[in-house]
């Protein structure tokens, strides 16, 4: 079963000019994780200080994979600073 996972990110405001580049890095290895079918970033138009990564993985156990790797040895100190309030995760399956 197809995963898509939205992961809302508030940015600190005095950080933006910093976000393009460490995002950048951060989803190429996203990306290149077994399982990924693409990730797209999406930002609000009035406040870009929303982010949303909208995530395609090929099935539940690939995503948690990723979030153990994430959590652990891929944790990227970077996008934490850039951060202003903890990601909300959100998981969706698909049908039709």
């Amino acid at each position: 079963m197809t995963v898509i996972a939205t992961l809302e990110l508030r940015l600190r405001s005095d950080r933006l000019d910093d976000a393009p580049t460490v995002l950048e890095e951060v989803l190429a290895e996203t990306r290149a994780f077994p399982g990924n079918h693409g990730v797209e970033v999406l930002t609000d138009v009035e406040d870009p200080t929303h982010v949303t990564a909208l995530e395609r993985w090929e099935s539940l156990e690939h995503d948690d994979a990723y979030r153990t790797w994430r959590a652990g040895d891929g944790q990227r100190p970077a996008l934490a600073a850039l951060l202003a309030a903890a990601p909300v995760l959100t998981r969706w399956s698909t049908s039709g």
